[in-house]
């Protein structure tokens, strides 16, 4: 075999028969590239034969996928130290990318962590770390490391970061006195003798360039080592220059007795001195950009008061089990997901969804994990804990989405590949053209202008760029309610064109309620107590509406003696001696019972989307009660918003034409696509898409899933099922369609930041190498520019975490 074929084993899920092996083994041949492949049924595994260089192993994954099964894959984050620019993370992923068995890798410079997706059956996170270290970092897996302790570490490193740079600073300062008091507008200052002497300040610098500069050379070594080159061979090369120049001059100058002033001894220690200042900037401004995970963390209540062997204690949240009886006081925070038990109170969901007006809770209602309780005593079971609760999924979906690439991030990457070889050949030839043409001999004069090339093109706000936006901006969003999935979907997000909104649970509350009560030759209050007590009975969600809403009128209601549910028509019950009949025209039209008196009623309530229904007693027209899924509050307000941003609104509903027409227009929607099947939404999304349309699909519901999945961009309503969370690409905790506004603006700003950050990152080497190489930058002016030029990538991205919707 060729070192240009490769054999991969791939795990399939999905199969049930032979004729499924049958059907991915032709599929795989039939691609460019595969010389062989085989389908084990027995071991649900597919190993492939393919030629390297004409396709790779997600081109397998994609063909499996595209016949309809999946791939099992194992996914793995890791905390990688060690990294200084953007060329060290498109390194490690190349290098992840290159060990047999990894699908992905994603590397973040700005979280210094790395995500991995690869087929257990070929590698293992053991040979990932491995390849980590072999280039020259360090790599944790992420579950192994607390949150804690990584802040620790951090904090660590920030904190030898600073003896360093004082360190640095203390020696270099006399230096850079020296420096300044040559210019001859600072003449007048005065500078000691001593500090003209070489050897002195080849004394003060030394210790800067060999002790503090150390992990430039060491960076920089492990980097060509690997056939590469980073931000420390530019580091290294520039300082060593200067330093080791400026020592052949003073050895030249032994026995001359001369002052030695064309010295650039300053030049390598303010550099480095610098460079540590400015990375000192970027690493406590990038611990500040993943402040959003802090504070989801910090949300978490320690501990909860539970009933353990009849008695109450308290104890760690983590060591509350899913059925516990927890009690939560007013002013607590509620410790895990559940269900009330007993209470009523009103909690503040605020810091989930970024709604402020506190919910109120009852028996039955469910509670989320880290939420405070107001005003009254909750006794609430626990149903999820741990890393199953709202608040551990939210947190993972946030760290996801700020670990993932942009594709708005290919461009920086492909460009700080290349960037360090290019820009040294600049520098080389800068020396070149000073000391043979511009001032021909002048060792001294070239030599500053190529180091000065050499520091000021520094890959980092490149590799800043994308990264610290994108943690911001996720952040930002997940503290308003609003989860994106990856950084490809808060890319997407900003290009839709047309909404379509799924009607139950979306625009509508999803829950029918009652809505009109109509009485014939009977006072209200006792038709409404008649019909709730027949209601009472049945099951159906129009019945249960009923009751409720009588129930909130005040009526009370008695018992039925006989009750009969008829499918399609309705119910009969004896209340109080007393035949009630509540159904639809039909059913009255069996018994022989007029009801003319409400036909034209009933018919402009259809009209208004809602369902009415006759009461008839003892055998005569008795009312008419009409129930609907009315509209959420601010379903009108958010698509009247969506429409201002130039999007095209769409419902969409399996319900019939005249009930999805009366809903919409109550919403203010204009296009309507009615009585649609479950599986025919996917469809329908599809066709829009065929349009040239960038369409979102917002839903609730289990039936939403593979709409959601289809559309460029899923939104899921937090308030809806997990499966439509699953599969939607970005979830809308609030469960209100203003949010779906609120992410597509977010996306905007998010964006728009990126390509200032890109912009300022590229202006900054376009305007700066070129004056570097022209002469008009000193070195340490230079080494002043680089350093800024990250700093300010991430505190510009760090705007996006003061945005207001």
């Amino acid at each position: 075999m060729s070192g240009k074929v490769k054999e991969a084993t791939v795990a399939i899920s999905g199969m049930t028969c032979a004729a499924c092996a049958i059907r991915i083994e032709k599929g795989l041949q039939k691609l460019e590239g595969v010389e062989s492949a085989s389908v084990n049924l027995a071991l649900e595994k597919s190993t492939v034969v393919y030629d390297a260089e004409k396709m790779s192993f997600q081109d397998i994954q994609k063909k499996i996928e595209d016949l309809g099964y999946g791939v099992i894959t194992d996914k793995v984050e890791l905390n990688i130290s060690g990294m200084t620019c953007a060329a060290c993370a498109t390194r490690i992923e190349k290098g992840l990318q290159k060990v047999p068995g990894v699908i992905q890798a994603h590397v973040n410079l700005a979280l210094e962590t790395g995500s991995v997706e690869y087929d257990a059956s070929q590698a293992s996170v053991a040979d990932l770390i491995r390849q980590v270290e072999k280039l020259g970092y360090q790599a944790v897996r992420k579950d192994e490391q607390s949150e804690a302790e990584t802040a620790d570490r951090r904090a660590q490193e920030i904190e030898r970061q600073t003896g360093k740079f004082l360190f640095s600073l203390i020696l270099s300062l006399p230096l850079l006195w020296a420096m300044v008091s040559h210019f001859s507008f600072t003449s007048f200052i005065w500078l000691p003798d001593m500090l003209m002497n070489p050897w002195v300040q080849l004394a003060l610098a030394t210790p800067v360039q060999f002790v503090v500069g150390k992990q430039f050379y060491v960076g920089a070594y492990k980097a060509l080592r690997n056939k590469s080159a980073n931000m420390d061979v530019l580091v290294a090369l520039g300082t060593s220059a200067a330093y080791f120049y400026s020592l052949y001059m003073a050895i030249q100058s032994i026995g001359t007795g001369a002052h030695m002033i064309e010295l650039y001894f300053e030049t390598s220690a303010v550099l480095i001195t610098l460079i540590l200042l400015g990375k000192l900037f970027e690493a406590k401004a990038k611990g500040r950009s993943s402040e959003a995970i802090r504070k989801l963390m910090g949300l978490q209540a320690k501990t909860a008061v539970v009933i353990r062997y009849g008695e109450e204690m308290t104890i760690p949240v983590d060591e509350v089990r899913p059925g516990d009886i927890v009690y939560v006081k007013p002013g607590e925070k509620v410790p895990v997901d559940g269900v009330v038990l007993e209470g009523q109170s009103a909690v503040d969901e605020s810091m989930l969804t970024g709604e402020s007006i506190p919910v109120d809770k009852t028996v039955g209602d469910n509670v989320i994990g880290a939420t405070l309780n107001k005003n009254g005593f909750l006794q609430i079971q626990a149903t999820k804990v741990g890393k199953e609760t709202a608040l551990a999924q939210i947190i993972r979906v946030v760290e996801e989405a700020q670990g993932s690439k942009a594709p708005i991030q290919r461009l920086a990457d492909s460009i700080s590949g290349v960037f360090v070889p290019v820009v040294v050949g600049i520098a080389v030839l800068t020396f070149v053209i000073w000391y043979w043409f511009v001032s021909p001999g002048d060792f001294a004069s070239a030599l500053e202008k190529g180091i000065a090339v050499l520091v000021i093109a520094c890959p980092c706000a490149l590799g800043l760029a994308t990264p610290t936006s994108i943690m911001a901006g996720s952040g930002r969003a997940a503290e308003l309610g609003i989860l994106f999935k990856g950084g490809e979907h808060l890319e997407t997000a900003h290009r839709l064109d047309t909404i379509v909104l799924d009607k139950t649970g979306t625009v509508t509350k999803g829950e029918p309620e009652l809505t009109d009560v109509f009485a014939y030759d009977m006072d209200e209050s006792e038709l409404l107590a008649l019909v709730g007590a027949a209601e009472k009975n049945s099951e159906h969600p129009l019945a249960q509406a009923i009751v409720k809403g009588i129930g909130e009128k005040g009526v009370s209601l008695g018992a039925a003696e006989a009750f009969e549910a008829i499918p399609g028509f309705g119910i009969r019950a004896v209340v109080n001696g007393r035949e009630v009949l509540v159904g639809t025209r039909r059913l009255l039209a069996e018994k022989s019972i007029s009801y003319e008196q409400a036909a034209d009623v009933m018919s402009s309530l259809e009209k208004e989307g809602k369902t009415a229904m006759l009461a008839a007693v003892d055998g005569r027209l008795a009312g008419m009660v009409a129930v609907a899924d009315t509209i959420k509050p601010t379903s009108r307000e958010a698509v009247k918003r969506m429409k201002e941003m130039g999007l095209t609104v769409i419902m969409m509903t399996g319900d019939n034409r005249q009930t999805a027409e009366a809903i919409a227009r109550q919403a203010g929607i204009d296009q309507v696509i009615a009585e649609v099947l479950p599986e025919g939404k996917a469809d329908e999304v599809k066709k829009l898409q065929q349009q040239g349309r960038k369409v979102a699909m917002v839903g609730d519901g289990i039936n939403d899933a593979p709409a959601l999945a289809t559309a460029d961009i899923g939104m899921a309503i937090g308030t809806g099922t997990d499966v439509a969370m699953e599969a939607a690409d970005i979830t809308l905790m609030r469960g209100e369609l203003t949010s779906v506004a609120d992410a597509i603006v977010m996306s905007h700003k998010t964006i728009r930041n990126i390509k200032q950050n890109l912009f300022w990152a590229f202006a900054y080497n376009t305007v700066g190498i070129p004056f570097a190489a022209l002469g008009f930058l000193a070195p340490w002016l230079a080494g002043a520019a680089m350093a800024f030029s990250s700093v300010s990538v991430v505190l510009n991205a760090l705007r996006l975490q003061r945005v207001k919707l």
